[in-house]
Formats: C-alpha cells, sequence, structure tokens
C-alpha cells in the first residue's frame, strides 16, 4: 500500500496475509485499538499457544475476557474496563511520567523516562501485593499471573514508586535541571502530595462502580436525597429506592425538572407496599421479646421510615441505606438498631476520618459508646484498623490518654494498659501502642523520644479513651485542622446503613452512600468466605 501516513506505515510489515484472520493465524499477540466485535473467536482459535489479547475499545472491548475464556483459557487478556482483571488505562502512566518530569524540572520527556515507567510497572506488578491494597479491591486475592499482569490504577504505591524511576531516569539521561538528590525523602513527600480526600472518594466510586449496590434512601421526599438518588442510578452505582409517598416524591421530581421514568429508581410508600406484612412480621420477631406488640410494629412500619427503610435492607430486598438528612442522629440510630443486627463478636462505634494532604486520621469512638471497656477499647482498635486496611490504609493505631507510657500514673489509665494487654494476647496483624498524648502519637520527632514504642511512623489511627474526647477531637479537627473530616462512619451493624449529619448536601450524601455500598461488598465477601470454609 501506499496511501498509509507516517504513523500507519511505522507499523506495516511486508507480507502476503491480506485479512486480520490470516494475520492472526499462530500470532503470540493480538492488539486491539477498534471496535467491539473485531476479534472473533475464530480469529482466537488459531493463535499460538498462550496468546495474549489487549482488547481496548472502548467502552465494549474487541473481545470480552468471558468470550475468550470459552475457547482460549490459556489466553491471557486485558481491556481497558475496571470491572475487569488487567485494565490497561492511562492513569497508571501519565500522571506519574508528569510528576516525575516536573519534580526533576526535566527540560523533555525521552524514551529513556518512557522506559524507566514501563519497568517500574512491570516490576510492581511482580512484588507481593500488600493487605491493604487487596482489600481497597474488595478483598479480591491478587498475585502476579495471567488474572493480575499489571497493577491496578488504585494501587497507592504508583505515586511512590513510578515518579522517582522517571525523576532517575532523567537525571541519567542529562535531561533533568533539578535531579532528586533524596530518594527516600522524595517517596514521602509524594505519598502526601495528592488530594487525599478526592482519591479517596475516587476509590470508592470505581469500587462502586464495578459492584453496583441497590441503595435506599430513607428520606425520599427530600430533593436533596431526590437529586443523590438520581445520581447514583446515572452514574452507574446501582439502583436508588427513594422512601415516601408517591406523589410527593414525584411532585418533587416534577419541580427539580429530573426524568420521572428514569430506570434504576423506585418509589415505596412504607404505609402501602404490598411488602408490609412482611417486614412487620421481620420486626415482631425481633422485638417481641423487648415489649413490642404487634400492632406496634405494624406502626412503626407504616409510620416510621427508617424503620421501613431498615427493614428492606434487613430482609435483603435492598443492599444498604442512608438516612440522617431531617432527624438527629441518635434519634435515627435508635430507630435503627431496632432492626438490624449488630454482627456478631463485633461492636458498634462510629469511626470519623479526617483527611488533608499530608496524612489520613481515622478517629474512633466518635458516637456510640460512652466509656470503653479494656475490652471495648481493644474490639474498636482491631475494627477500626480493618477498615483503614481496607481503604487502602497501613494501620498504625495509638490508644490516647494525657499520660505517656505510664508517665503520670493516674486514675483512668488502666483500661488503655489492660486493652494494650489485650491487643498482645490477640497476636493482631498491626501495630499499636499506648498509652499516648495526642502530640506524641501524631509527631515523629516526639515519637522517636520513646524508641521502644511499637509505632515505627506517626499513627494513623486514634483510639480515644471516650466518646466525649472523640466526638470533641473530630469536631475539633473538622473545623481547624485544615482538611475535611468525613464521618462518623458506622462500624458494626450486620448489614450496611450509614446515618449522614443533619443539612448534608448531595455530594455529601452521594459518599455516605458510597461508604455504605463499600461495607454492603465486604460484608458480602465476609459472608461467601465464611460459607466457603463451612463448605471445606
Amino acid at each position: 500500500r501506499t496511501d498509509l501516513n507516517q504513523w500507519k506505515s511505522a507499523h506495516a510489515v511486508s507480507t502476503k496475509k491480506r485479512s486480520l484472520a490470516e494475520a492472526l493465524k499462530g500470532a503470540d499477540v493480538a492488539f486491539g485499538l477498534s471496535v467491539k466485535g473485531a476479534f472473533t473467536k475464530e480469529m482466537m482459535k488459531v493463535m499460538a499457544p498462550n496468546p495474549i489479547v489487549f482488547a481496548m475499545a472502548n467502552p465494549d472491548p474487541e473481545i470480552t475476557p468471558e468470550e475468550l475464556n470459552e475457547i482460549r483459557p490459556d489466553a491471557i487478556i486485558a481491556t481497558g474496563r475496571s470491572d475487569y482483571p488487567n485494565q490497561v488505562n492511562n492513569v497508571l502512566g501519565f500522571p506519574f511520567i508528569f510528576r516525575g518530569a516536573l519534580d526533576a524540572r526535566a527540560s523533555r520527556i525521552n524514551m529513556e523516562m518512557k522506559i524507566a515507567a514501563t519497568n517500574a510497572l512491570a516490576q510492581l506488578a511482580r512484588q507481593d501485593v500488600p493487605d491493604e491494597v487487596s482489600a481497597a479491591y474488595s478483598g479480591t486475592e491478587l498475585h502476579y499471573g495471567p488474572q493480575y499482569i499489571i497493577p491496578t490504577p488504585f494501587d497507592p504505591r504508583l505515586i511512590t514508586t513510578i515518579p522517582p524511576a522517571v525523576a532517575k531516569a532523567a537525571a541519567d539521561s542529562g535531561v533533568a535541571q533539578k535531579p532528586i538528590k533524596d530518594d527516600v525523602s522524595y517517596r514521602r513527600e509524594l505519598a502526601m502530595r495528592l488530594d487525599q480526600t478526592a482519591s479517596m472518594i475516587q476509590m470508592l466510586s470505581a469500587r462502586v462502580k464495578d459492584n453496583p449496590k441497590k441503595m435506599v434512601f430513607a428520606e425520599g421526599e427530600e430533593e436533596r436525597i431526590i437529586r443523590a438518588a438520581y445520581q447514583w442510578s446515572k452514574d452507574g452505582y446501582g439502583d436508588a429506592v427513594l422512601i415516601g409517598r408517591k406523589s410527593r416524591v414525584l411532585s418533587a421530581i416534577e419541580n427539580l425538572g429530573l426524568d420521572p421514568n428514569l430506570k434504576g429508581i423506585e418509589i415505596l410508600n412504607a404505609k402501602i407496599s404490598k411488602r408490609n406484612s412482611h417486614y412487620t412480621d421481620f420486626l415482631y420477631s425481633r422485638l417481641q421479646r423487648s415489649g413490642f406488640l404487634k400492632r406496634d410494629c405494624v406502626r412503626l412500619i407504616n409510620q416510621d421510615r427508617n424503620s421501613f427503610a431498615a427493614c428492606v435492607v434487613a430482609t435483603g430486598d435492598a443492599d444498604a441505606m442512608v438516612t440522617g438528612t431531617t432527624r438527629n442522629y441518635y434519634a435515627s440510630l435508635k430507630d435503627i438498631k431496632r432492626v438490624v443486627a449488630i454482627e456478631k463478636n463485633k461492636l458498634l462505634f462510629g469511626l470519623s476520618i479526617m483527611i488533608t494532604r499530608s496524612r489520613t486520621l481515622f478517629i474512633a469512638d466518635s458516637t456510640v459508646i460512652h466509656t470503653p471497656t479494656s475490652e471495648e477499647l481493644a474490639d474498636i482498635a482491631i475494627q477500626a484498623a480493618n477498615e483503614a486496611r481496607a481503604l487502602g490504609h497501613t494501620p498504625r493505631v495509638a490508644l490516647l490518654s494525657f499520660a505517656n507510657f505510664g508517665n503520670p500514673t493516674m486514675k483512668g489509665t488502666e483500661r488503655i494498659h489492660e486493652a494494650i494487654e489485650i491487643l498482645n494476647k490477640r497476636k493482631v496483624d498491626f501495630e499499636y501502642d499506648g498509652e499516648m498524648s495526642a502530640d506524641v502519637a501524631l509527631n515523629k520527632e516526639l515519637l522517636e523520644l520513646y524508641p521502644f514504642s511499637g509505632l515505627s511512623e506517626p499513627a494513623n489511627i486514634l483510639i480515644m479513651p471516650g466518646l466525649h474526647s472523640a466526638n470533641i477531637a473530630a469536631k475539633l479537627l473538622g473545623q481547624v485542622g485544615g482538611g475535611e473530616v468525613i464521618g462518623p462512619i458506622l462500624n458494626g451493624f450486620s448489614k450496611s446503613i450509614q446515618i449522614m449529619p443533619i443539612g448534608a448536601n448531595v455530594s455529601e450524601i452521594l459518599n455516605y452512600a458510597m461508604f455504605a455500598a463499600h461495607d454492603a461488598t465486604l460484608l458480602k465477601v465476609k459472608k461467601n468466605n465464611a460459607l466457603s470454609k463451612v463448605g471445606n
């Protein structure tokens, strides 16, 4: 051919083959940048053993992993989709190449820098994947092999792996005007540069889209709730259930100029729902030995939106629920505790998350237990560590007090001493120590004054001695801490339910819904793992 431009001609080869099917016969690699269906099963059948197939067409690949696996289970396939293994995406390269180039003040981006980024990605893929990375992908086991040939887009190690390699290549190839001299310090700085709040929400968003959930919005007549529910459905997070009187909800939808026929939106009126008798029976079975008559349960189901909405989730008719924008937090919590049980061997507590550019802090218990016992402090520490790990953080727990390791010794510190002993006996898999003051827990220089401490770096999980101190600390940080506080996020229910602050805006409502959906996925993984163990 003589009609090829310079970009196509660079990839052209001299051959007698005149079709894609002929070209793929005996081929080791198929790289698609075309359209859905460009690769057929017949084409894949004649490729070499263990073929590599990159099907990059979006939104639908040239051939799906399911289709390829039917006829070529020996193939390794990558796509551009986040809902399939081996997602090949620009987010793995461009941001980090530019970061390294900017920090080294590179005069240009050359081939050496691109190759360095590629090698860094390849080396990272071969490394053992930390638990917090696997947990960030709903507990999926990630090991180098056909289902994991490239790091996942939200692997937090990317930011500290690729830019240093790119910056070094820039220096080695002579294009760095400001070479990086201290690699260790540079990697530490990189970990703190990104907008941590946006990163966390973006990560949750991607996970929920991979595992859509049916979300119940208990205050379905509120305009903010309706906007959030519509966005939930339209953005692909799952179906939305609005609890409210249909006439009121539809009137609000019309006032907002939204489509009343949008798929994925369901309206349930607690008073006339066909499932009322089922929910009433369920609730009565829970409350009959707590002084409730059957008629009391009928009233709760018909008249209390939180009780009704919680029953929808508790009976499996939906995956998760959010409420709280129009009702006092503790009133909503009381409503829900009637309906939903606490997870076996767990405590119910609130976890506030403080996010700044330099760090993310988890603070507990900021909502439920007034004065935790030593056993409860240990349980809260373990559950908070698991939650932090599920969100991609390596947990380092400090049990706080006004004293530091016995100085001064005063009444009240014995609970923390005993909690530390309990953690010692349980042989937990995270760093922890206490009792210690907040400044020692958070300041590396002060922490180094206690070389025997079990913390290698400042703590990122602060377990407070009581509800007052936890709640005050979280709210103070929210007002003067220079970052954003998310939560409190409830932890410990057997079903996924979150209570929002009164007056939450649409963005905040969606954030709480994402946390609820994320927890629903984790609960499902736990249940499946438990069933698997029983089966074995």
